[in-house]
């Protein structure tokens, strides 16, 4: 108890005597030491009493050991806050993702290559039927429409009867050669029994003679009355046979008929004529069918001549449709023929493309846009447009790494359709995100305004 009041009438002596400015008497060391450890305790308001401090001059300074149990200071805390924004600003442009949420928000991703960047010359066109696939059914001779039997767009096949006409012309063709056909037969008769009867010298040599001269003869006219035949499509032994036939059914005839047949495999896309219907003479229609062919048909282009030195025979083309509405659909071609004249209205050249058209969807006389290859440049680093995105006036991509994924700033080059040319920030087999990458863009911009917050 004594100490207690010693130490306070110390304090109140010592206090009293800093604000006169006085000099204060040396104290017992005893009450010196008590006094220094007093002035480790706190003030009221939670500072350190400097009075305290004053009052022991001579106090040894803190060393870290003397706080290492009083726990983190306000500055403290301050550090550790501070350290842990530079942490943040050291990650800037990493975005941390479980490889559960990359899939579940469809991000995928593609190991970067080099490739070849494909550049087009748009031109539009109009399609066409292939002129090697299209073909008609002439009459031929001179007649009348017997039988019609193609209705219009039925297909056909190479050879098929598709009409029969009813003809005087084929009849006296037929029999001629009919007619020449037995003369032949009896002359070989004859001649072959002469040439036996001056054998044995029952017949003199001018009746052989005779036989011979006759036999030789029909003969030509058998062989000039199947060439007439062959002129007029018809076949010299379906013609001797169909007679056979006749002979059998004496009731009908097939001496008039003359059957048309296609000259193509296709469709008929023409019908020109009906049944009863004049045909072959001045006047008369000279066709009955048009067959086409559809399954490749061609593209009509009309190419400036600015542009005309950068297509090339063998180019690939695409070829989308021409007006806006009809289904998107794309299909290749090839450059077939560019035309070495120019048409002197429009000082264009003709260009034409072969489009393969299975399933008939490319109707001619369509419109459509043609994408003419006109060059190929191969690149070491080739990513496709899709995996690019622009972040403050920059092209970046998105690398996928073990936590998730880094933005990567890149220089872009030449471009196509589809791909970039990379020349500098980004090297083959890296991999990186190449569909929903604006999704990476969008979380990266949520994870900087958390940041500046």
């Amino acid at each position: 108890m004594r100490i207690v009041l010693s130490v306070a009438v110390a304090a109140v002596l010592l206090a009293a005597g800093i604000a006169l400015g006085v000099a204060v008497p040396a104290l017992p060391d005893l009450l010196r030491q008590t006094l220094a450890a007093a002035g480790r305790a706190r003030a009221p308001d939670g500072s350190r009493d400097h009075q305290y401090a004053a009052a022991a001059p001579d106090r040894p300074k803190a060393t870290p050991d003397d706080h290492a149990g009083d726990g983190p200071a306000h500055g403290d805390h301050a550090d550790a806050d501070h350290a842990h924004r530079d942490g943040e600003a050291h990650d800037e442009g990493a975005i941390r993702m479980r490889p559960d949420q990359v899939a579940g928000q469809d991000i995928t991703t593609r190991t970067v290559t080099g490739g070849t960047l494909a550049r087009h010359l748009l031109v539009p066109g109009t399609i066409t039927p292939d002129t090697d696939r299209i073909a008609r059914v002439p009459a031929r001779v001179v007649g009348t429409v017997a039988e019609m039997r193609k209705r219009l767009g039925d297909a056909v096949q190479v050879n098929e009867v598709v009409a029969i006409l009813d003809s005087r012309e084929v009849a006296d063709a037929k029999s001629e050669y009919l007619t020449a056909l037995v003369q032949a037969e009896l002359q070989t008769i004859n001649f072959e029994r002469q040439q036996k009867l001056l054998a044995s010298r029952s017949a003199s040599e001018a009746a052989f003679e005779t036989a011979r001269a006759a036999y030789l003869e029909n003969r030509l006219r058998v062989d000039l009355a199947r060439q007439k035949l062959s002129a007029l499509g018809l076949d010299a032994a379906e013609v001797a046979a169909a007679q056979k036939r006749d002979e059998a059914t004496p009731n009908q005839s097939s001496l008039r008929r003359y059957p048309l047949r296609a000259p193509i495999a296709g469709r008929i896309v023409e019908r020109k004529v009906d049944v009863g219907t004049a045909v072959g003479k001045e006047g008369d229609p000279a066709d009955l069918y048009t067959v086409a062919d559809l399954s490749t048909v061609w593209i009509e282009l009309s190419v400036p001549t600015l542009d005309l030195a950068q297509v090339r025979e063998g180019a690939r083309v695409t070829v989308t449709p021409g007006r806006a509405g009809e289904p998107e659909r794309r299909a290749e071609g090839r450059v077939i023929f560019v035309s070495p004249f120019l048409n002197p209205d429009t000082r264009s050249a003709r260009v034409v493309v072969a489009l393969p058209n299975a399933d008939l969807a490319w109707r001619p006389g369509t419109f459509v846009t043609a994408e003419i290859e006109i060059a190929q440049d191969a690149v070491p680093v080739r990513i496709p447009k899709a995996a690019v995105q622009t972040i403050e006036g920059r092209s970046v991509v998105f690398v996928r790494n073990p936590d998730g994924f880094e933005k990567r700033p890149v220089t872009l080059g030449r471009s196509d359709d589809d791909s970039y040319e990379v020349t500098a920030g980004l090297a083959a087999g890296a991999e990186i995100a190449v569909g929903n990458s604006f999704l990476l863009k969008a979380e990266l911009g949520k994870a900087d305004a958390d940041h500046d917050h």
